[in-house]
């Protein structure tokens, strides 16, 4: 592979050896430019994802979105973000000073380190750590204790309340995650996100074409990985953290200005870098047609992949309504932990089966389908129990009646006088 004969470390510390540097100076230079190229892209990427958003979730409402500052008002982004930082930044009077302003800077941060694992293109990663699987929700829950922390410290009823919907949310979705994550772990036979990379080529006729992807064998554990990536980003239907009709803005109700904006900073990558995720785990990652030839395309694939999901979370998000909190514990509990608990059960028996991959494989599709069968039949059932539903936990009939479409109505009033008419 590619990988292992080029490493963009190495021949930058090569080079600034060559060039007559002390190699372990040369090799800090290059860790430090690495984290700096990695940060700075994620950064402005940022600026990106939110043009994205508008322009996708406008034309889903019939709306053309930002049109007038810059070419296809590029520059709007750009606008707002100046904006927010020429805001004043109010810090409550009673609030915990040092865990206020922390817990923004660990929002972000949490959501940065995740660029140091990700294999973007062979040979170009931060660190190929051996257990970069468990990297990843090991740094999700630097995010959950900054919204907790953001909660507790801002001495407000409501943020208090949206921290604490952060333990029951983030941390009942970590485990499908983690779990659906589980599933091409077992394909691949490793934790590492480059090793889980480089498995997924398909070569035909002594060319790779880079469509090994596990997503085809793995539909339905990619489905719960997905779902539970929607409630770890805090997207629709899962943003019960930033509910304004019943918490005002949630956990970051006392924050402004940059401090205000860190933490959408944060949310908007962690969606991006999450769909990144789902791409090395099941879309194959960097690979792809040519991908050998010419390496740098690994880097396009990536980024294809990844804004392919990114597009498919604002459609659900400009879509579907918000979810209850009993309806969001219930699915994660419920529904996805004991189907995908299911999944690696089934998955590991049959990869004990005698055949190889001819027999192992359409096997562990099968289970899937049947994951995602169970899914639609629950969201199903689900869609057709809230079609018609009072917005009362109650309903006082003496008061306010029952709720009727007009035409139940109209047939309700004719039955009436039906029996008056014959009598008169």
């Amino acid at each position: 592979m590619w990988s292992d004969s080029w490493n963009w470390a190495q021949a930058l510390t090569d080079f600034q050896t060559w060039l007559g540097a002390p190699p372990a100076l040369a090799w800090a230079v290059s860790l430090i430019v690495g984290a700096l190229v990695l940060g700075t892209a994620a950064l402005t990427l940022a600026l990106v994802l939110i043009w994205v958003t508008r322009k996708v979730i406008s034309r889903m409402q019939d709306r053309i979105g930002p049109n007038r500052l810059g070419p296809w008002g590029l520059v709007q982004t750009v606008a707002d973000a100046l904006k927010l930082l020429s805001k004043e930044a109010i810090t409550p009077s009673n609030a915990d000073k040092a865990a206020y302003n922390l817990a923004p800077i660990f929002a972000v941060f949490g959501v940065l380190m995740i660029v140091a694992i990700v294999p973007f293109a062979p040979g170009i990663v931060g660190a190929n750590l051996n257990v970069g699987v468990l990297f990843v929700p090991a740094l999700g829950s630097i995010g959950i204790m900054a919204a907790l922390m953001a909660g507790w410290s801002s001495n407000n009823k409501y943020a208090l309340l949206s921290g604490f919907r952060v333990v029951a949310q983030l941390l009942s979705y970590e485990v499908p995650m983690v779990l659906a994550m589980v599933t091409p772990v077992l394909l691949a036979g490793t934790m590492s996100m480059v090793g889980l990379s480089e498995a997924q080529h398909l070569t035909l006729f002594g060319f790779n074409i880079g469509l090994g992807w596990y997503g085809f064998v793995l539909p339905g554990a990619l489905l719960i990985f997905f779902i539970a990536s929607l409630a770890e980003a805090e997207q629709p239907p899962f943003d019960l953290l930033e509910a304004e009709s019943e918490i005002i803005a949630g956990f970051h109700i006392e924050y402004s200005g940059m401090r205000f904006a860190m933490f959408f900073l944060a949310q908007f990558l962690n969606t991006f870098f999450l769909g990144v995720v789902a791409a090395v785990l099941f879309l194959g990652g960097w690979q792809g047609p040519f991908v050998d030839q010419l390496p740098i395309l690994g880097f396009f694939y990536l980024m294809g992949k990844a804004m392919l999901v990114y597009v498919v979370v604002m459609w659900i998000k400009g879509t579907f309504p918000r979810v209850r909190i009993d309806q969001m514990l219930q699915l994660a509990w419920k529904v996805l932990v004991p189907l995908v608990l299911a999944l690696i059960v089934w998955q590991m028996l049959v990869m004990k089966l005698p055949g190889g991959n001819w027999l192992q494989l359409p096997l562990i599709l099968l289970g899937n389908v049947a994951v995602i069968v169970v899914v639609l039949r629950v969201l199903d059932r689900y869609f057709a129990s809230e079609q018609i539903r009072t917005k009362r936990a109650f309903e006082p009939k003496s008061l306010i009646g029952t709720m009727q479409t007009v035409a139940a109505q109209q047939a309700a009033a004719q039955a009436t006088m039906a029996p008056q008419q014959s009598g008169d």
